[in-house]
């Protein structure tokens, strides 16, 4: 009995040891089997779609390399981009922060444009003819185009239709601005002509000592500087040939009106030429799904095509999607300049050091003989351009959900589409105007890179929400200046404070994302306070001052 109950417990034994290694195994199986299903990530390539205007366009990204042929950017922001990932999939539901698209304070309500009223008799531009020949991309060229209008006020004189340096003259097939209407509206303020007289054609300028350069003024330079050696060489020669003129006249101190006829070029009699205009005016039809209505500043930017190209859907209105757009700030040579690093080692270091070089020798030579901060305290101190990563983790952490429909400004984002990977896979809604616009629409402008500027400038300008990632850009000044002065305190921008934010994801390793969330918030808040303007900040930017802008209690 006892020999046949221990063979019996033996059987028992052998039988569960053979049940659970069964087990064991078909779990093995089972997870080979799950395995073989996922795409080998090493061997074969992901795909991920950016919505067109009538179509889907399909943009191959291959984890173990970069289109350009790189290595992918390593990054350390890992943990919360997965955090973030997962609050946006549980958020998907819940309302947005009512904050996110409307301005935060009621004074914003109470400035209203008015630098065009004006308080003085037409100028005679007897003293002479100013020529400018204004350098770099649109926003530095429209910037010194408003200059030299105040300066041919100041100094009594005619003022040539302004050239470009990158594109030529404005007539040309590079043309921005409608040079008509920029004559008409100042003609009450300075006088503009297309060309110098005959007599004054045939002038070697640079011989007689009438080629000005930007070596030859300080930045800044206020008006006593004009009139103390400016206008000597125009009683001298007649004529004066500004080349380069960037940041040349002082923002403070300058007289009132002069000051006010600064905002009235930027604001006013600027304006894009007709080209321009209607492929914008595209653009943002179909950033808002065909919507019917326009917005507030789309009669400033697109004249007469902002209703004519908006349609109507069986008869009825439809209503207009809202949207946000984001200028990305980070292209090699800001990445360069910066002296920072973003997380792409070695390689990403000797890149960035030989396009310095090439490009920034001045900065090359100070970086080998005087010992500057490390890019670890010029990241701590907010001096580094925020990298696609931060910037998206900044805007989940405001609340924008996944279906946010946002509109990318510029292009050639340092790090390719690894770096901007960040953004497409937690927003899926991204749209270019590369995208938005079909090849023949967009193909006039390929090659002229202001005009394409122009565009970005529109879809940003008239964004229900726009959010800059660095605040000393040119175009997120203007476009920031521009919706201030036309928004009626209904256009809120996005103003991160970099020094607040990096304190903030230096703690990426252990903060929780509620704690994160809150903290963004707390520091993208504080920047949305409205104040008139700070003395010696440009009026292109900050237009809230009684020289640009009426305030009414």
């Amino acid at each position: 009995m006892k020999q046949r109950m221990r063979k019996m417990w033996y059987r028992r034994r052998v039988t569960g040891v053979g049940a659970v290694i069964g087990l064991v195994a078909c779990f093995f199986l089972m997870n080979w089997w799950m395995l073989s299903r996922i795409p080998d990530s090493g061997l074969r390539l992901k795909y991920k779609f950016v919505r067109g205007n009538s179509s889907k366009i399909l943009v191959p990204e291959e984890k173990g390399k970069l289109v350009e042929g790189k290595r992918p950017q390593k990054t350390i922001y890992e943990r919360l981009l997965a955090l973030a990932a997962h609050a946006l999939a549980e958020g998907q539901k819940k309302p947005e922060p009512k904050e996110l698209w409307e301005e935060p304070f009621v004074p914003d309500s109470s400035w209203r444009p008015c630098s065009d009223q004006r308080n003085w008799e037409p100028n005679e531009g007897n003293s002479g003819y100013i020529l400018v020949s204004a350098n770099g991309g649109i926003n530095q060229q429209r910037v010194a185009v408003c200059n030299a209008v105040a300066v041919a006020r100041l100094l009594n004189a005619t003022l040539v239709v302004p050239k470009f340096l990158y594109s030529s003259v404005w007539r040309d097939v590079s043309d921005i601005y409608q040079e008509e209407h920029f004559i008409n509206y100042l003609k009450p303020d300075v006088r503009i002509v297309k060309q110098l007289p005959k007599e004054l054609q045939s002038l070697d300028l640079e011989a007689i000592g009438s080629v000005v350069t930007d070596a030859d003024i300080m930045k800044e330079a206020k008006p006593c500087f004009y009139l103390k050696n400016i206008l000597t060489i125009l009683h001298l020669n007649r004529v004066v040939h500004f080349v380069g003129f960037g940041n040349r006249l002082a923002s403070d101190p300058i007289p009132f009106e002069l000051q006010r006829l600064r905002c009235r070029c930027n604001f006013h009699a600027l304006q894009f030429v007709p080209k321009i205009q209607e492929t914008g005016a595209l653009l943002l039809q179909r950033m808002r799904q065909n919507a019917t209505n326009s917005r507030p500043l789309d009669h400033y930017l697109v004249g007469p095509f902002a209703k004519s190209k908006m349609k109507r859907k069986r008869g009825r209105a439809v209503k207009a999607s809202r949207y946000l757009a984001l200028h990305l700030r980070f292209e090699i040579d800001m990445a360069a300049h910066s002296l920072c690093d973003f997380g792409g080692g070695e390689e990403e270091r000797k890149e960035l050091e030989a396009y310095r070089e090439i490009h920034f020798p001045a900065l090359t030579h100070l970086k080998k003989t005087t010992k500057l901060p490390s890019p670890e305290v010029l990241r701590s101190e907010g001096l580094c351009p925020l990298m696609p990563q931060e910037t998206v983790l900044m805007l989940a952490a405001l609340g924008f959900n996944r279906r946010t429909r946002i509109f990318l400004a510029g292009a050639n984002i340092y790090g390719g589409q690894s770096r901007l990977a960040a953004l497409t896979n937690l927003y899926s809604n991204v749209f270019t105007k590369e995208n938005l616009l079909s090849s023949s629409e967009i193909e006039p402008f390929r090659n002229f890179s202001s005009q394409l500027a122009a565009l970005d400038f529109i879809g940003c300008t008239a964004a229900d929400a726009f959010a800059m990632t660095d605040s000393g850009s040119q175009l997120s000044s203007l476009v920031s200046g521009y919706r201030i002065y036309y928004g009626g305190g209904k256009m809120p921008t996005i103003r991160p404070n970099k020094r607040r934010l990096a304190g903030i994801f230096l703690k990426n390793n252990t903060i929780e994302w509620k704690v994160f969330e809150g903290r963004v918030r707390k520091a993208v808040r504080q920047t949305k306070r409205v104040f008139s303007r700070p003395v010696g900040r440009i009026v292109y930017r900050f237009p809230r001052c009684t020289e640009c802008m009426c305030f009414t209690e």
